[in-house]
């Protein structure tokens, strides 16, 4: 049977090292591992040049050139008898794999130590599978291939929300009814305070909305700096990235201000989707799974079509908020609230607010309600519109005009989360009212936001 390289496509996922042989032009051999071997096209595979001299030395030196490669389902073994093309330092192919390097050896802690040198190209004169003296595993029962209508069905329903709830769930949703996966996130990016903040989530026994990521960090981090889709297929042997930044026991929240990032502790792949519209990317759709070499390469097409679909009804649903607040928020006689005080605790330097002594949000979204309820207590009104919150915080928070119904949404979210005695809801397109079972009492650090 002729193989091609497409017909390995489980090799090139480093979950087994790939092994380069090569020989000095006096014939004396030398062996070295791979951390990244990348099919290029069905004659060209790139390898990552980390610090092997003597290799790179033989390459130059003698044409004679092996690659071992391993499936890492089956572990079968190929052996593929190649030529030195060139060598990359720049460029899209040689940034694609220094992504991934630095992606995955930062989940060990070794981003700084596992630099890339070059990416090398060579081209594939023949590929050779390795007969076995014992029987391989068998090849693991594969998922259905992506259904097309079921895709272009996803797409559709994110097209037709409005608000930045439906378009975020119906994200969640089709990931999980056209690919199967039950575990994701959708993190939205906040430029204000360099992070990205969880805002949606299916699959994981605490949500985890309102967990921050720095927007350097991990998986997610490379995926935002970048703008493409990276992954890491087999976490057995790295430290996973929920164990870097977790917190013991929810209650932390109160004394931490931070939110515990959601975790599958079984999960063996992890991908981070950059949600790009116009060239910007506003998040980051981020899925775990428990398989490994979880996500094939038409997962991740299928998977950055989602996406990219749900960044532009984002983007569209800002819009169309914006061109519907002209008309002001009108004061409207509010009834008598009784019951026991509601109080709010405002701190400005970071932004975080807490209810009743529990911990709700921080940063824009923390801002956004202390803005409403200093409003509500000086001008006795509950409905507010975002036209109004983007003019009053937009002089702090310039980013604030394009990611307004994110914000509200977490906080409105958070508050539902957390069972406060005051919820957000909304009354009009581009509109919100706050309701409180009590009177409500805001203890504020001193700042203005008009």
């Amino acid at each position: 049977m002729n193989l091609r390289l497409s017909d390995l496509s489980a090799c090139f996922e480093g979950v087994i090292p790939s092994i380069i042989a090569t020989a000095s032009a006096d014939g004396m051999p030398n062996i070295s591992y791979l951390s990244h071997v990348m099919r290029v096209d069905e004659e060209h595979v790139a390898l990552s040049n980390q610090f092997f001299a003597k290799t790179a030395a033989n390459v130059r030196a003698n044409p004679k050139i092996t690659l071992i490669l391993v499936d890492g389902f089956t572990g079968d073994q190929f052996l593929l008898d190649i030529g030195f093309v060139r060598s990359v330092d720049g460029g899209a192919l040689f940034d694609k794999i220094a992504r991934q390097l630095k992606a995955s050896s930062a989940q060990v802690g070794m981003s700084d130590v596992m630099r890339l040198r070059s990416a090398d190209v060579f081209r594939v004169y023949g590929i050779e599978k390795v007969l076995s003296p014992v029987e391989t595993a068998p090849a693991m029962a594969t998922r259905p291939p992506v259904r097309l209508p079921a895709l272009s069905e996803a797409i559709k329903v994110i097209e037709q929300q409005a608000e930045a709830d439906e378009i975020i769930d119906s994200l969640l949703g089709g990931v999980q009814s056209v690919l199967g996966y039950g575990n994701a996130l959708v993190l939205i990016r906040d430029n204000h305070r360099g992070c990205l903040i969880t805002t949606g989530s299916i699959g994981y026994e605490r949500s985890g909305l309102g967990s921050e990521v720095a927007g350097s960090e991990g998986l997610i981090g490379a995926a935002t700096t970048s703008g493409q889709t990276i992954k890491v297929s087999d976490m057995s042997r790295v430290r996973r990235f929920g164990e870097a930044i977790g917190l013991e026991a929810e209650g932390a929240e109160n004394t931490s201000r931070t939110v515990a990032f959601p975790q599958l502790p079984t999960a063996m792949s992890q991908i981070a989707v950059p949600m790009t519209a116009g060239g910007t990317v506003m998040g980051v759709l981020f899925i775990e799974s428990a398989e490994r070499l979880a996500f094939r390469e038409e997962d991740e097409a299928a998977l950055e079509i989602l996406a990219g679909q749900a960044a532009s009804a984002l983007r569209a649903s800002e819009r169309e908020a914006a061109a519907a607040e002209l008309r002001p928020a009108v004061r409207m006689p509010e009834p008598v609230v009784s019951g026991q005080e509601v109080r709010v605790v405002h701190h400005r330097f970071d932004d975080s607010v807490f209810v009743d002594g529990t911990y709700i949000v921080k940063g824009v979204a923390g801002a956004l309600l202390r803005l409403m309820l200093e409003w509500h207590l000086s001008d006795g009104r509950s409905e507010f519109t975002n036209r109004e919150m983007r003019l009053a915080a937009g002089p702090r928070m310039p980013e604030i005009k394009d990611n307004l119904e994110t914000r509200l949404l977490l906080l409105r979210r958070r508050l539902e989360e957390k069972q406060a005695r005051m919820r957000l809801v909304r009354a009009g397109r581009g509109r919100v009212r706050m309701e409180a079972e009590g009177p409500l009492i805001l203890d504020a650090t001193v700042g203005d936001y008009r």
